[in-house]
């Protein structure tokens, strides 16, 4: 009897492998044939240049740090080949299909079936937000790969109650941690029920601490930058201010005003990402689970941890503050997962099957047409400061990014364009693409790059003392010349005269502003 027992769990298990590894090769397919193949704007560009850096801590404060996946990066900088930036890029593909696989497993051992579970991946897969952030590089997929193997042990421990898990559930939540503070809500969840089984004796005070052990060896990355800092700087307080906010989102993270502006705009990021009826399938999988008679400890933290993610991005007033839903949407597609179980069991109908499977794949044609509608009905993105070779739309809309380089291309021909012994100042957004082209492909070294960020090795004070000097002596140049994205002095006393991608300074005598 027992033989036959492990021989059902065997095969149980043989099955979930099998449809594990065909999920994966799915979605990284998908993401490795959308995959930016270069260096991108923004952040994608900060996170290329740190790796490249070996800059494990960064200058946004210690909460941006996300030290797991920089070191992550640091391993993948040593691969013999490939350019970097498309290396680092792959990574968000590779986690973003171990992501998707993941889901598969967490609805596959819940429910013991092999569709819903699919559907719940699919859903994930395709949607908006999180297809964005598989394939560019960032450290959210990394992040998800995490969240969802969390929730694979936690569920295990309470059908299993074996103790391993719980020292698997530590360890693992302290490497989320490692890489994005969003592992706190976890945090918070998880040692309330550990505690909770600690005074029920249900585990031992040995057993709790290995729990805890566990964790700090997980989270030690992170560790390590609290102490350095702390011992360098002798500030305690400001040091875990700055573990927990960064240096300047204080205010964000604890914001408790909601206007009607940014509801309306949560509401539609969340259709964006789920254009499909399919997510109505999300109430009826709430409902499901909280219904479900069993596992009531993985039931009532996986309900905390939807409420918790919701909430706490649905407040939030950074201007990126749509890609904070990301855990919400990995809770969403798992709940729509339930929700396609519960109506493929009520009405079993091949139509209704196919039509749900349907609705599913129904945000990639969506996206194809967005942003043409988006052009036609919403003006203000395309009002937006306009970057070279990006239109607005397209780059925002629509989740891939195959063969896109106009970043690289704005880089090439900026560095191309201004004479020898140039200054450029770069705005945030441009800089760390200017810098990549000139340090990793080797590109004009005697230009000097200057932004209130990162700049080129021995690059010139850049302020209303040095200016003057500097426009004698060399070219001056601007990546744009609007409020914002320039220098205060220099939108004050100087006018902008167009060249190629960037705005030349010069004295105001000298020219009629434009």
């Amino acid at each position: 009897m027992q033989q036959r027992s492990n021989q059902n769990e065997t095969a149980v298990t043989n099955n979930i492998a099998f449809w594990y590894l065909m999920v994966l090769a799915g979605a990284g397919t998908l993401y490795v044939l959308t995959c930016a193949p270069t260096i991108l704007w923004q952040d994608s560009g900060l996170f290329i240049y740190r790796i490249y850096h070996h800059d494990l801590e960064g200058k946004l404060g210690l909460a941006l740090a996300h030290p797991l996946y920089i070191m992550i990066g640091f391993v993948t900088k040593c691969i013999p080949f490939g350019e970097l930036a498309y290396k680092i890029n792959l990574l968000s593909a590779i986690f973003g299909a171990i992501t998707i696989a993941n889901m598969f497993v967490l609805l596959r051992l819940w429910l013991d079936k092999n569709l819903p579970a699919i559907i719940g991946a699919v859903t994930l897969c395709v949607s908006w937000t999180f297809w964005q952030y598989a394939v560019i590089a960032e450290v959210y997929t990394l992040f998800t790969a995490q969240f969802l193997t969390e929730l694979i042990v936690l569920l295990l421990y309470t059908k299993t109650r074996k103790m391993k898990f719980l020292y698997l559930l530590g360890l693992l939540n302290g490497l989320t941690i490692a890489n994005h503070m969003w592992g706190v809500f976890g945090l918070a969840c998880y040692t309330i029920f550990v505690v909770i089984l600690l005074a029920k004796k249900r585990i031992s005070l040995r057993c709790f601490s290995t729990i805890v052990l566990l964790w700090i060896i997980g989270a030690l990355p992170y560790e390590y930058l609290i102490i350095k800092n702390t011992i360098l700087s002798g500030d305690i307080l400001g040091t875990l201010a700055s573990a927990m906010f960064g240096t300047q989102w204080q205010g964000a993270v604890f914001n408790t005003s909601v206007s009607m502006k940014i509801v309306l705009e949560n509401i539609i990021f969340i259709f964006l990402s789920f254009p499909t009826p399919n997510l109505l399938l999300f109430f009826a999988g709430l409902l499901a689970l909280k219904q479900a008679e069993t596992n009531r400890s993985f039931v009532n933290m996986t309900l905390a941890l939807v409420a918790l993610h919701l909430v706490f991005a649905f407040r939030y007033t950074v201007p990126d503050r749509y890609v904070f839903l990301l855990p919400f949407y990995c809770l969403t597609s798992f709940l729509i997962g339930l929700g396609a179980d519960v109506i493929i069991k009520r009405h079993n109908r091949k139509m209704l099957l196919y039509t749900i499977i349907a609705f599913a794949l129904l945000p990639i044609p969506v996206y194809c047409i967005t942003p043409d509608v988006a052009r036609k009905t919403y003006k203000p993105l395309g009002q937006r400061r306009q970057r070279p070779y990006r239109d607005e739309y397209t780059y925002f809309l629509q989740p891939w990014k195959t063969g896109y380089r106009g970043a690289e291309r704005f880089a090439d021909e900026a560095l191309a364009s201004v004479e020898k012994d140039a200054i450029i100042y770069a705005y945030t957004t441009d800089v760390h693409a200017l810098l990549y082209i000139q340090e990793v492909k080797g590109k004009r070294n005697d230009v000097k790059i200057v932004s209130n960020y990162d700049s080129s090795e021995n690059a010139p004070v850049f302020d209303r003392n040095t200016i003057g000097q500097l426009m004698r002596d060399s070219s001056v140049y601007v990546t744009s010349p609007k409020t914002g994205y320039c220098p205060e002095f220099l939108l004050d006393d100087y006018d902008f005269v167009k060249a190629g991608v960037l705005w030349r300074v010069v004295k105001r005598e000298q020219h009629t502003p434009i």
